[in-house]
């Protein structure tokens, strides 16, 4: 348990020095692979979701529901910025 927790400090701490060092061109690409990657996390959520019980049900309701809000957000996200180069779009 103690190394898994240290692997998911490491993995802030590396996303949180990655985030930092992206080139503002290159955020709407790599916005649009995290929402693949979100998509993947739901369906492995879903299946956390209905395999155990207790723990397991609570923990992969959780997993699905802030998938979703990334995967909603970041598409709100990519789409907006995607506006933003439109030729001849009126606000």
């Amino acid at each position: 348990m103690i190394l898994l927790l240290f692997i998911f400090v490491l993995a802030i701490f590396l996303g949180l020095e990655l985030i930092t060092k992206v080139p503002s061109q290159l955020h709407t690409p790599l916005m649009s692979g995290s929402n693949a990657i979100s998509g993947i996390t739901i369906v492995g959520a879903l299946i956390a979701a209905g395999v155990g019980g207790g723990l397991e049900t609570i923990l992969g309701t959780l997993a699905v529901i802030f998938a979703t809000i990334n995967v909603v957000g970041g598409y709100l996200v990519t789409d907006r910025m995607l506006g933003m180069f439109r030729v001849g779009k009126k606000e």
